[in-house]
């Protein structure tokens, strides 16, 4: 169920700045895009983007392939120069300044350890070049592997460790110089589900025993989830909302948002005044506010917030086309009026069963029309390839 989300802001002596809103607070800003643009080819990669990046801050930028993640990544690393805006790092505009001369550290989904080194010699490697005594190496490298938990791998070859451990040493050696920033782009990608799983709580645990802010990039809803105290989504070169997990979960700015981050019915709906929707030819009593009357919106619904019930209970009343075993709950498909919802229930379902859909007010979500309005959230199937597959064939049927 959604729950309110309050917000408190706290009036500190001089010199101490804080700032509240969308679940972020921070104590220093260290980190901003502004009016970022970027194309290749012709092609708009990024699109006039803002964002303001936090010290000792777990940041995920989230989105789906050629959004714009990686090349935001880079270009923060300086890999990339902007073709518009500023890049602004501890207050300096550093645009023009080479990747090695920015104290923010990089680890690619390809670890590029050398593989002629043992594990301590990896790590200590960028110590070694800035020419630090032998006996503050020992004493830094030790700690690092301590914190990776890699001590006792010390002495081995990175050649002879598991994809998990040589992803530990690389982070270990890009944390050695403490960076102000870590970038990972994707670094998970190669692991398997359950090394994935402590690896994300493992960086987690690293980011903040070092205090370092980490930026992190990926496609994975579940992994931005569980690792992040802000996430950044993104969708054709823009930044589509900002939020904690539980913001941007719970109060998605708009279909592709609700859509992405986990399972939505997104139905379209007419707000009638504040605190009453209708949609799917009912009126529904919810939570949201500020909307012009009659204003045509999207409602959002997650199938984890609907309970199935006898139809002479419900307004809403529909067919069982599907029903899935997930393990801890079943996937229900019912047909209401030719839209597919998803509910996700323990309760035992059987197909083709008439049944009803029971909705409390705080399982309604409703958000402006946007862009993506109608292209998410019915599920007749899971992805757009089907869909358009679907599609064509219907085409092929009526040509013929």
């Amino acid at each position: 169920m959604r729950h309110t989300t309050f917000f408190i802001c706290v009036i500190l002596p001089a010199g101490m700045k804080i700032e509240c809103g969308n679940g972020r607070m921070s104590m220093k800003k260290i980190i901003e895009l502004k009016n970022i643009s970027k194309s290749f080819d012709g092609e708009v990669i990024l699109d006039n983007i803002n964002l303001d990046i936090y010290d000792n801050e777990f940041v995920t930028l989230l989105g789906p392939s050629g959004c714009g993640k990686t090349t935001t990544l880079r270009m923060i690393g300086g890999f990339e120069q902007p073709d518009k805006g500023d890049v602004i790092f501890m207050g300096e505009r550093i645009n023009d300044t080479p990747p090695h001369k920015r104290n923010i550290n990089t680890v690619f989904q390809k670890y590029a350890l050398f593989p002629h080194l043992n594990v301590f010699e990896n790590v200590a490697f960028p110590l070694r070049e800035k020419k630090v005594p032998k006996a503050e190496i020992e004493e830094k490298v030790n700690d690092m592997l301590s914190k990776v938990m890699m001590s006792a791998f010390a002495h081995r070859r990175v050649t002879s460790l598991s994809g998990g451990q040589q992803q530990r040493v690389a982070i270990a050696r890009a944390l050695i110089s403490h960076p102000k920033v870590l970038l990972l782009d994707e670094p998970l990608g190669a692991l398997d589900l359950k090394l994935r799983k402590d690896m994300q709580v493992e960086l987690k645990k690293i980011q903040k025993s070092t205090g370092i802010t980490f930026i992190f990039v990926t496609h994975d809803q579940e992994e931005a989830l569980s690792m992040s105290d802000t996430i950044v989504v993104m969708s054709e070169g823009k930044i589509q909302q900002i939020g904690t997990p539980t913001d941007i979960y719970n109060e998605p700015q708009n279909a592709f948002v609700a859509d992405f981050i986990g399972e939505s019915n997104i139905v379209d709906g007419i707000m009638l005044e504040d605190y009453k929707v209708r949609f799917a030819g009912h009126t529904f009593e919810c939570l949201d506010a500020g909307f012009a009357p009659k204003e045509p919106v999207d409602v959002v619904v997650r199938p984890e917030d609907v309970d199935i019930v006898p139809p002479e209970d419900a307004m809403l009343k529909g067919n069982v086309t599907s029903v899935t075993f997930m393990g801890v709950h079943n996937e229900v498909i019912v047909d209401i009026n030719g839209f597919k919802w998803m509910i996700q229930t323990t309760e035992s379902v059987d197909e083709n069963a008439v049944v009803g859909l029971s909705l409390d007010p705080d399982a309604i979500h409703i958000m402006k029309k946007s862009e993506y309005s109608g292209m998410f959230g019915d599920y007749s199937s899971f992805s757009d390839e089907v869909d358009e597959l679907a599609t064509l064939e219907e085409e092929g049927e009526e040509e013929e």
